[in-house]
């Protein structure tokens, strides 16, 4: 185990390191700027060299990419004398659009993120799992077409019409909830899941109707195992051979998907966000998208990537606890 536990890590390291390379060509070998954005439309040609040896970005590519990997590790300086910007360990660049380094940028939005993604991951694995194991159980009968017509026909809606909707329903029409404002968990949690209640929903339908169709299949092929028929044969109650024989099983690759879609959420909803007017990472992705803020872009697609391959990690980890027949 430790020896794949030090291959796994190696292996995501890997990948966080090619990511960031294909990011880092990405946007700094494009026309764009990252200098000529920071100072602006009337810029002289002495003050935007100037900013760019500040930036670091007078120097060759793979300098600047040695830099940028350095940083990470053990913080650097941008510039020097009196105008030198610190950026302390962990640093993943300097937003001069927010004056501020990327890695604080992203601690301060990443409570945000994660409230969202794992309040809105809990109740579509709820809903999604309790309505495939249903119609897998049901199969054939009118509860199972109900079940899988609804499904399609949530899983058909864009994030943006179904959050539009709760709005106007719960909000404008009923006024049931208020209209969401982050409150951090400590302060007040009644009130920071009252705030989130429509986010999650928006979430929640669409990944929910996506996991009933995928679970119903997987708990299909899963009861019609010999291994099913053996511990009906004993005489095992309905409850035991569905759920410790029959679930456990399916839950594999259940956990595949949930792994990407958690790990992806985690580091923002760019339209959720933006709809509902939630300070987290997918709003200040979007916002660096449209003003060219090019380290926060990078910043927040490492900060995805590192919760993606963490969460495949996991996955892989837990799949020898839900089904025996991984660990021999």
């Amino acid at each position: 185990m430790i020896l794949y536990l030090g291959r796994r890590l190696l292996g995501m390291l890997g990948v966080l390191l090619a990511v960031a390379a294909i990011t880092f060509l990405i946007f700094y070998v494009l026309p764009s700027d990252p200098a000529a954005a920071a100072c602006g439309k009337s810029c002289s040609t002495e003050r935007l060299e100037a900013i760019r040896a500040h930036m670091g970005l007078d120097q060759p590519l793979w300098r600047q990419f040695g830099d940028f990997v350095t940083g990470i590790f053990t913080g650097r300086t941008f510039g020097s004398g009196p105008y030198a910007l610190d950026c302390s360990f962990p640093c993943l660049g300097y937003s001069y659009e927010n004056a501020q380094p990327v890695w604080d940028l992203l601690v301060d939005r990443l409570p945000v993120s994660a409230s969202l993604a794992v309040g809105a991951a809990l109740i579509w694995l709820a809903l999604g799992l309790g309505a495939g194991v249903t119609a897998a159980l049901r199969k054939d009968t009118l509860t199972d077409r109900a079940l899988m017509v609804g499904a399609v026909a949530a899983a058909s809606l864009p994030v943006y019409f179904t959050s539009v909707m709760l709005i106007y329903g719960l909000i404008r029409v009923a006024g049931l909830l208020p209209y969401p404002q982050y409150v951090p968990f400590g302060s007040d949690p009644l009130s920071w899941a009252s705030n989130l209640l429509l986010p999650w929903l928006a979430l929640a339908i669409l990944y929910a109707a996506m996991y009933a169709r995928q679970s119903r299949s997987s708990m299909i092929e899963s009861m019609a195992e010999p291994y099913i028929r053996t511990a009906r044969a004993k005489g095992l109650p309905r409850r035991t051979v569905v759920v410790k024989h029959g679930l456990r099983a399916a839950m594999t690759p259940i956990l595949t998907i949930f792994g990407m879609d958690l790990g992806g959420l985690l580091a923002g909803a760019v339209i959720t966000e933006s709809i509902f007017g939630l300070p987290g990472v997918g709003r200040l992705f979007y916002g660096a998208l449209t003003t060219g803020d090019q380290p926060v872009i990078l910043g927040v697609t490492l900060l995805a990537a590192t919760f993606i391959v963490v969460a495949n990690l996991c996955v892989d980890l837990l799949y020898a606890v839900v089904d025996p027949r991984v660990r021999y």
